[in-house]
This record gives C-alpha cells, sequence and structure tokens, in this order.
C-alpha cells in the first residue's frame, strides 16, 4: 500500500525552515485568511491543487516539493548516510548522495528568479494602471 503524504504537515514544515509564521502566510494569501486558517490548512492530510499552488508560490518553494516531501524518507537516507558499524562515515564527507545537490540548488534558485519575475511583472502592471 502506498504511503500518503501529509501535505499539511509538509506546508507546516516547508514554513518553518523558512521562518515565516502562521500569521505572515496569511497575510501574504489574502485578506480571507488568518492564523487560525492556517492552522487548520497544515492540520490537512491533502490540499486542493489551486490552494496548493498558492501556498508554494508564497513559500516561494515548487508545489511539487510540498507535495512529494516525506520526512520518513528523508530520515532514512540521514540515517544510511551518517550511521554505520565502524561510524567511518560520521566525521567524513560522504560522496554517495543519490542526487546532484548543485541541481537541487539551481532548481530552487531557477524557482526564485521565476517568483521574482512574476512580481515584477505584477507590479509594473499595477503601476501601468496607476498612468
Amino acid at each position: 500500500m502506498e504511503k500518503m503524504i501529509h501535505q499539511g504537515r509538509n506546508v507546516k514544515r516547508f514554513r518553518e525552515m523558512l521562518g515565516i509564521k502562521q500569521e505572515t502566510l496569511a497575510l501574504e494569501l489574502g485578506d480571507d485568511w488568518n492564523q487560525k486558517k492556517i492552522s487548520l490548512l497544515e492540520q490537512k492530510e491533502v490540499i486542493e491543487p489551486s490552494l496548493l499552488e498558492q501556498v508554494a508560490k508564497v513559500l516561494k518553494v515548487p508545489a511539487s516539493s510540498i507535495v512529494n516531501f516525506d520526512e520518513e524518507a528523508a530520515m532514512n537516507v540521514i540515517s544510511n548516510t551518517f550511521t554505520s558499524h565502524d561510524h567511518s562515515t560520521i566525521n567524513a564527507i560522504n560522496y554517495s548522495c543519490t542526487f546532484n545537490p548543485i541541481d537541487k540548488i539551481v532548481e530552487l534558485y531557477e524557482a526564485l528568479v521565476q517568483s521574482e519575475k512574476e512580481k515584477v511583472a505584477l507590479l509594473q502592471q499595477m503601476l501601468d494602471k496607476l498612468k
């Protein structure tokens, strides 16, 4: 049976990793949001795709990161990477990574750049309306 990933809990994890308070996330999501509503969102196992996209955009992370992040899998990777019977990898750099960290950094940077471009375009539209 496939394990269900709790999307609300992942929203909370990303929000906390980024140092964003529930109130701040609510403010960024719009007038009909408040801290209590964010708390309820973070308790939902599955979040509607359109809402998930909105939240991901505010957090500046790909929605797929929220959907696919599996803490248990991450802990298994960490556990398998940093524990061994002879403890030889504890103080050493481990090069047996299953993905290229540079690719992940580039991916996150590209998502951030895209987000900034969207903000600039939105601000430009707002300025054009004022003219």
